[in-house]
């Protein structure tokens, strides 16, 4: 079988918003988050099952985001190992994931916005992030963002991984080559 040869390039292009999110601005209404993990992916690349709502916060404005979630009639789970916390909706769940790194506050101040008007975190910052986790399911989203990706998009991702995540480089370009092989994009 030729690479790619399991999805059509149709399938691979196609950018949905089919799964209804928890509309989480209507209880975080004053601290700015944008929406990471498997949700933002469908901005990037075809949409993949998942109802686990993750956003990304500055450490020093949890504090903010997890009052507003109380207010809004949440109620904490746990800890995350990966700094935030996991919390129970009145309709659903939510990990909170707080850093400091330096990418974080420019990523939080120029989201995307999604089709229900959610921030969305840019494709860069995604990717530094899905690169840093690196699991499975990680590694299959980063090469399809990647493989359907521009030229333009992907300069401003190697730019980003080169600043932020510069061990990861020669990895990027080979998960660039593994998503565009999917598309037939090369021979």
């Amino acid at each position: 079988m030729p690479p790619g040869s399991g999805s059509t390039l149709e399938f691979l292009s196609k950018r949905t918003w089919n799964t209804p999110v928890t509309n989480i601005k209507n209880i975080i209404k004053q601290t700015q988050f944008v929406v990471v993990g498997g949700i933002a992916t469908r901005l990037y690349m075809p949409e993949r099952m998942t109802d686990k709502l993750e956003i990304l916060v500055l450490t020093d404005d949890a504090e903010n985001i997890y009052q507003e979630l109380v207010a809004g009639g949440s109620i904490k789970v746990g800890e995350l190992s990966i700094g935030g916390s996991s919390w129970q909706l009145p309709d659903g769940s939510i990990l909170v994931l707080e850093s400091q790194q330096p990418w974080v506050r420019e990523a939080i101040a120029n989201p995307n916005i999604a089709p229900d008007n959610l921030p969305i975190i840019e494709l860069p910052y995604l990717i530094l992030m899905k690169l840093q986790a690196s699991r499975g399911i990680d590694i299959g989203d980063l090469t399809r963002m990647l493989g359907g990706a521009d030229e333009t998009a992907l300069e401003l991702v190697r730019k980003t991984v080169k600043i932020y995540l510069p061990d990861a480089v020669e990895d990027l370009e080979s998960l660039i080559v593994l998503g565009k092989l999917e598309r037939g994009e090369l021979a």
